[in-house]
């Protein structure tokens, strides 16, 4: 895909998300009864909507899925969405939405408590960063969620439009890199537009080392991504040029190394995306180096424990030994039509990866697929289908993510969702209302690390 100006991206999301008056959707949105969660079981999570691509399997045991709605809906977003992916710690799920209002926006971050099944909002940027009125506040966290070794969450922070910084009586002058602390709710700034005029989309944790990486998006739409790297510890930019990743990064937890795209977006995607990752080692910060190796980025996982990381993008999957700097195509992703994926899973074996395709909406149309790829037999296996089973139990259609995250012992995947409420003509794309979160409990015998 050839890379657009933003204004334009803007424009296209906006015929692709068109407004909905308040009055067809309940603020907050409720489900039946009034109750606080929802559980759906059976084998209607296990019947495919289209049909499946050769090889693709279905699982034999259906999940549980326990579904939720996010309790700061309580005004109608522009629309309320979820943009940056979640994290599970300490056994909890954490994760961010927001109203893509602008230029006076609000973003949450929330966790849930899988034992009290209590999804219960941790902190909002509008009452941290203060603004005054009239002034910018970001309406998206767009980047991952990090937590420290400190115990608290970092991110960093988004405009809602992207117009918001062409006027001077918006007041904007960059974003900010943020923390909460689970433990009671307390958040602050840990830098005030560290880039000056750059918003900072893509963001992840170095936990270990304590490095907030980001690469930034221009408020003024003139200037490639930056690249970011600030040290939390010192409170000072480590590093910072003009060669910034657009959309992911891949970290290794074992060796420190950043790994990103450098320079433009690519052209194509999927396996055409396949690009040279530049290295930045923060123990020499300068430069970012070629590696030679090539891979798509559009997410990566987490390393595993054979020291690897596995990127994805648009129907293709790649490999990556941090020790070799060597990476592998493993071939296609797609188990229907749908390819955008943007949030990439592994389970603590490293046996097992876990994504959704269709993150940017159309899922549906696939059924709304989770997806198991296992990386020892390169095959692909769809735990469940939640469309149409919770639309008939919820009135909701999960139509895309961008935030998911593993339990620690791979048995319940948790998902943050962009959804419809109501879809008019099932020939259009369905519009993006409101947000729900999901916790699939995986059975046993569908992820089984034995031969």
């Amino acid at each position: 895909m050839k890379t657009l100006t933003k204004s334009l991206c803007a424009a296209l999301i906006a015929m692709l998300l068109p407004a909905v008056a308040a009055a067809e959707i309940p603020w907050p949105p409720e489900l039946p009864g009034g109750k606080p969660s929802l559980v759906i079981e059976g084998e209607q999570l296990l019947k495919p909507k289209v049909e499946l691509k050769e090889g693709v399997t279905i699982a034999k045991t259906p999940p549980r899925v326990e579904f939720h709605y996010y309790d700061c809906q309580t005004y109608e977003g522009k629309p309320w969405s979820v943009w940056g992916d979640g994290l599970v710690a300490n056994g909890k799920y954490y994760s961010a939405v927001g109203d893509h209002l602008s230029p006076g926006g609000n973003a949450y971050v929330y966790e849930f408590n899988p034992e009290s099944g209590i999804l219960h909002k941790l902190t909002d940027l509008r009452s941290v960063l203060a603004r005054p009125e009239g002034h910018y506040t970001p309406g998206k966290i767009h980047s991952a969620l990090g937590m420290g070794q400190d115990g608290w969450i970092y991110f960093s922070t988004h405009r809602g439009s992207t117009k918001i910084a062409l006027d001077p009586k918006n007041h904007f002058e960059g974003d900010w890199i943020m923390k909460v602390n689970p433990a009671d709710g307390k958040a602050a700034v840990v830098a005030a537009q560290p880039l000056a005029m750059q918003c900072l989309p893509t963001g992840t944790l170095d936990a270990e080392r304590m490095i907030w990486y980001a690469g930034s998006a221009d408020g003024l739409n003139k200037k490639e991504p930056q690249f970011l790297a600030y040290d939390i510890r010192k409170g000072e930019i480590l590093y910072t040029d003009g060669q910034g990743p657009y959309r992911a990064m891949m970290q290794s937890s074992s060796t420190g190394m950043m790994y990103f795209h450098g320079g433009s977006e690519p052209e194509g995607k999927g396996l055409s995306a396949e690009r040279e990752l530049y290295r930045f080692d923060p123990r020499k910060p300068g430069k970012p180096q070629k590696t030679g190796a090539k891979a798509g980025l559009r997410a990566a996982s987490e390393e595993t424990p054979q020291g690897t990381i596995y990127t994805i993008d648009g129907d293709g999957l790649w490999s990556f030994d941090v020790k070799t700097e060597k990476a592998e195509s493993l071939g296609g992703t797609v188990v229907a039509t749908k390819d955008y994926i943007t949030s990439l899973d592994a389970d603590p074996t490293g046996r097992y990866l876990y994504y959704i395709p269709g993150a940017h909406g159309g899922a549906e149309n696939d059924g709304t697929p989770i997806v198991q790829y296992d990386v020892r037999s390169k095959s692909k296996k769809v735990i469940c289908f939640l469309h149409p089973s919770l639309e008939k139990a919820t009135g909701y259609t999960p139509i895309g993510s961008f935030s998911s995250a593993l339990s620690a012992d791979g048995s319940t995947l948790f998902v943050t969702w962009n959804g419809a409420h109501s879809i008019a003509d099932k020939t259009k794309k369905a519009p993006f209302q409101s947000v729900a979160m999901t916790a699939i409990r995986i059975p046993k015998s569908e992820r089984q690390t034995s031969d």
